[in-house]
């Protein structure tokens, strides 16, 4: 591919609108083919409309990088009913390939954004770089290298004109989502246009980054069972970011390990992406499996900090009353809470029943005390049933507006659960949330590991 990424709202809006186009002329195409066929045909001339158009949608997003892509790692985490049953394997693998070998740029241009930024030849900051990229993703690709002091260390470097095309994206994104609302209707909601608008020009400032990583770094340091690498700030600039290198196993490798390594997996992507937010009032918003590392010591490394958020202890306070009552079953002060909040509108036509009966919907497999294994397709029916308006179920509940502080958390909880079907994970999710929702005491190894680590923070 050409290395440049295309800025112009013009050309990225037209690429995007060659997959609407491409859509249309194929459905239009496939109507007219099914005229006088049979069942069975048509049928099968439906199922190859689908799978093209997948196929094109993976080809575009792949190819465009920034917001477009991000969307892409998101479908392939959380498989919206685009491809027919029998081929969404297929359709998975290929999603993947935009978050595990995302088209690379060459080494002459990256390198010549690393040197823009710091003003001097790569040589006279590191000893050692490796040429080829060990990763790529939507804003950047990651570098191995090492530092005269002999640190080894992982580079992340934006993409020359990325921020351009990230602009451009997301002011094209309104028509791509409504072109797309007859097959990703979740992906049609003003907030989520909204959210990602508040969020995602953030992600590019890696200084910022760097700063919230270290900090990161710092909350969990020499925590049991957890890895943040260290950033290196004094090194980082907007477009460039050092930091440790840790050194792990993909998340494609871990999904092949056996169920019991899996589940303690799992268990600690819940509590970092879940776990962090009621204790520490702070969350990563990008849960995907290209940030997660499985290390050699049994750690699990995670990474990429663009997307880190905060939430003030009020609204975290606010979300542990409404699973606490979700729990108990206690529809009218879960209702009361949601009102009061500004969540459900006084003169919706809600009540306390489908208030609560929607929140299970949402949040079942964390909410009810018993083992449950996810599944990709637990998650995302989870997904589908709670904001999907094809769905007829909750219709007053979807009408509602979340504010923008829950609706960042509550894509951080979906996306963990799509991570956490993706591994086929299994547990009391219930029994662990409890430890930061009521205060209970530690109910797995890991959490008694957890709770004689954190008096050391």
């Amino acid at each position: 591919m050409a290395d440049k990424v295309p800025t112009s709202r013009l050309l990225r809006g037209s690429r995007l609108g060659q997959v609407a186009a491409g859509r249309a002329i194929r459905n239009a195409g496939t109507r007219l083919s099914m005229v006088g066929r049979s069942e069975e045909v048509r049928a099968r001339l439906s199922e190859q409309s689908a799978i093209a158009a997948a196929d094109q949608l993976v080809t575009v997003l792949g190819g465009m990088k920034g917001v477009a892509m991000k969307l892409g790692q998101m479908l392939s985490i959380l498989d919206l009913d685009l491809v027919p049953e029998n081929h969404r394997d297929e359709f998975q693998r290929k999603l993947a390939a935009l978050r595990d070998q995302a088209p690379t740029t060459s080494f002459e241009t990256m390198s010549a954004v690393i040197e823009a930024d710091y003003g001097r030849p790569l040589s006279e900051v590191f000893a050692e770089f490796d040429s080829e990229a060990v990763a790529a993703a939507s804003i950047g690709q990651v570098y191995r290298a090492r530092l005269h002091d002999g640190r080894e260390v992982a580079v992340k470097v934006q993409y020359p004109g990325i921020d351009a095309a990230i602009r451009a994206d997301l002011k094209n994104l309104t028509m791509f989502l409504k072109i797309w609302r007859s097959s990703v209707p979740s992906f049609s909601m003003p907030p989520l246009l909204e959210e990602l608008q508040l969020n995602f020009e953030g992600e590019l400032d890696y200084e910022r980054e760097a700063q919230t990583q270290h900090r990161i770094a710092a909350t969990y340091a020499d925590h049991p069972f957890i890895a943040v690498p260290d950033s290196l700030p004094e090194l980082s600039t907007r477009r460039v970011l050092v930091s440790e290198f840790f050194e792990g196993t993909s998340f494609s490798q871990i999904r092949s390990l056996p169920q019991h390594e899996r589940n303690r997996i799992g268990e600690i992507l819940f509590r970092f992406y879940i776990g962090s937010l009621y204790r520490y009032h702070e969350f990563c918003g990008d849960p995907h499996p290209g940030n997660v590392l499985l290390g050699t010591d049994g750690r699990v490394g995670f990474v990429d900090f663009g997307l880190f958020n905060s939430m003030d202890a009020e609204h975290v306070e606010f979300e542990k009353r409404c699973l606490r009552a979700a729990t108990e079953g206690r529809a009218d002060d879960l209702y009361a809470l949601m009102v009061r909040r500004g969540v459900i509108s006084r003169a919706a036509e809600v009540t306390p029943d489908e208030c609560l009966e929607y929140v299970f919907a949402a949040a079942e497999w964390n909410l009810v005390d018993e083992e449950i294994a996810i599944t990709p397709e637990m998650a995302n029916a989870g997904f589908l049933l709670a904001i999907d308006p094809r769905a007829a179920e909750f219709s007053g509940m979807k009408s509602q507006t979340l504010p923008p502080e829950h609706l960042f958390s509550r894509r951080a909880e979906f996306l963990t659960f799509g991570v956490l079907g993706q591994l086929d994970a299994c547990a009391n999710w219930h029994r662990i949330s409890r430890e930061w929702t009521y205060g209970d005491p530690a109910a797995t190894e890991l959490g008694v590991a957890e709770e004689k680590w954190r008096p050391s923070r």
